[in-house]
């Protein structure tokens, strides 16, 4: 066994009298990939800001290859130690790579200039040290959400840093990103870098992760290595009962009910020629990788884009292409991909969000009715099981699965004759997941229609019908009780010779 990078001792934390963390012990052995999961609530952000000196333990130890953790307002000797690279990234998007590399602290010459080849120089010896293939002299703006992620790890990995937390690394990333950014961590890992990998993707835990630690309700319930433990175990141990992940809900089809969503030879930036209905009451699926163009198919559906020809016919009416609001009238709710920055405002309440799409409902002399907005809000908290005090608290105070379900209730608020749903668990924990399935499940049967695009096969698991782009095209169509490798396997461009 390698020696310890990081060792957590009994730590407890408390935020008045909520207990955040309850006698907490974990150690991360070096050249690891080190899991840590649970649900929302379960510790781990708690944990986090304790292990990256943002917060101080109440009680226990933290200490870094046997040796204390630094005092809390020494930045510069807990950068040597450890970095978190965030689910929101930290780069500077006006700023280029090399800039936001050695921000404040670039090589500086007579007068205190900045030496700026001296610092294009030691970026792209930085960049190419730790084998991260971007250009030093790029606009941070114009590169990927994966690109970004190794330019902080580079970034944290030039402070001395060797031990890297990462948080929700693949939330915002397709299949191939995925498998690339893993590659590059099992590179980093020979080089000697250790991780600690913050997941709600059970599967990725078993395919990149050596350990794995669980926290429930604030402590500590199992580590274990992650070949010697099940998926049901891992499950058991985050809910504190055995419940089963995306069981098949899927119904007999019944292709009665009305055309709730016409798509006639739609074609955009990202596809082409895409032609399907969605029926009342019936849940389609898009499926495919990054590159295949599902999420801009429904991002137009939904009026975020506009499409370059075709047509979009909803419940007999077409909407005017990249008009949200033009879409809304017509019928469609929409949960978006970005809840952060497309689904909601933070630091509004929870009533304030949730009605959002219906200001003519609960307005009184021109003016928004405060009693008929928190009446709407608290039915939607009931209705959805929106975990809050009260409709007054800022969505920003939720955990990630309640502010997701806080943008599903603004889709809801209006009564949706279609749904469209944008990788809507992603980033959630298992129960916010299975939570967010039923109430989708739910409101199909109330004859919504729902369009779901994603290439999570829990959530495609919902789906009455399936159909896969690649490259841009719908090259298959499957209905219930599809395999797990046919699906992916069509996602993946694999055998369609037989399309």
């Amino acid at each position: 066994m390698t020696s310890p990078v990081v060792t957590v001792g009994s730590v407890s934390k408390r935020y008045g009298s909520t207990v955040a963390l309850d006698g907490v012990s974990l150690t991360i052995h070096s050249g690891q990939t080190h899991a840590l999961i649970g649900r929302n609530g379960a510790g781990k952000s708690t944990l986090v800001a304790i292990l990256t000196g943002l917060q101080s333990p109440e009680s226990g130890t933290v200490a870094f290859g046997g040796r204390p953790a630094p005092p809390l307002g020494d930045r510069d000797a807990w950068r040597r130690e450890v970095a978190c690279v965030y689910q929101k990234s930290t780069i500077i998007p006006t700023l280029t790579v090399a800039e936001n590399l050695f921000l404040n602290r670039q090589d500086r010459g007579a007068g205190g200039v900045i030496r700026w080849r001296s610092v294009r120089r030691a970026a792209r010896e930085l960049l190419s040290t730790w084998s991260v293939n971007v250009d030093a002299e790029r606009p941070a703006g114009d590169l990927g959400v994966e690109q970004r992620q190794l330019v902080e790890i580079a970034r944290a990995l030039s402070f001395g840093a060797r031990f890297i937390v990462l948080d929700e690394p693949t939330a915002q990333l397709d299949a191939n990103a995925i498998a690339r950014l893993f590659e590059r961590i099992r590179g980093l890992q020979r080089q000697g870098v250790t991780f600690l990998f913050i997941s709600h993707h059970l599967q990725e835990v078993y395919e990149i992760c050596d350990a794995v630690t669980v926290l429930r309700d604030a402590r500590h319930v199992l580590t274990a290595p992650v070949a010697e433990v099940s998926k049901d175990r891992l499950v058991a141990a985050m809910t504190g009962d055995a419940v089963s992940l995306a069981t098949d809900r899927a119904r007999p089809p019944d292709r009665s009910g009305e055309v709730v969503l016409a798509v006639r030879e739609l074609t955009g930036a990202t596809f082409a020629d895409a032609t399907f209905e969605v029926r009342a009451g019936e849940v389609v699926g898009l499926a495919g990788g990054g590159a295949s163009g599902k999420t801009e198919l429904a991002e137009c559906v939904s009026g975020l884009r506009a499409a370059r020809s075709g047509t979009i016919e909803v419940a007999g009416t077409r909407p005017r292409p990249g008009s949200v609001p033009a879409a809304m009238r017509a019928g469609v709710g929409l949960v978006p991909q970005d809840r952060h920055h497309e689904g909601f405002v933070p630091l509004l309440s929870i009533a304030e969000n949730a009605t959002m799409t219906i200001p003519d409902r609960i307005e009184r002399y021109g003016l928004i009715d405060g009693r008929a907005q928190a009446a709407v809000a608290r039915r939607l908290i009931d209705e959805l099981s929106i975990k809050t005090p009260g409709p007054d608290l800022p969505v920003a105070g939720l955990s990630g699965g309640n502010q997701q379900k806080v943008v599903l209730a603004r889709a809801l608020a209006a009564e949706p004759r279609l749904l469209v749903l944008i990788t809507p668990t992603a980033g959630v924990d298992v129960r916010s997941k299975e939570a967010l399935l039923d109430v989708f499940d739910r409101v199909s049967r109330t004859g919504t229609a729902v369009l779901l695009a994603s290439d999570e096969l829990d959530d495609l698991r919902l789906c009455d019908r399936v159909l896969v782009l690649f490259n841009g095209r719908i090259v298959r169509e499957y209905g219930a009780g599809w395999r797990d490798g046919d699906l992916v396997s069509a996602m993946e461009g694999v055998d369609l010779d037989r399309v």
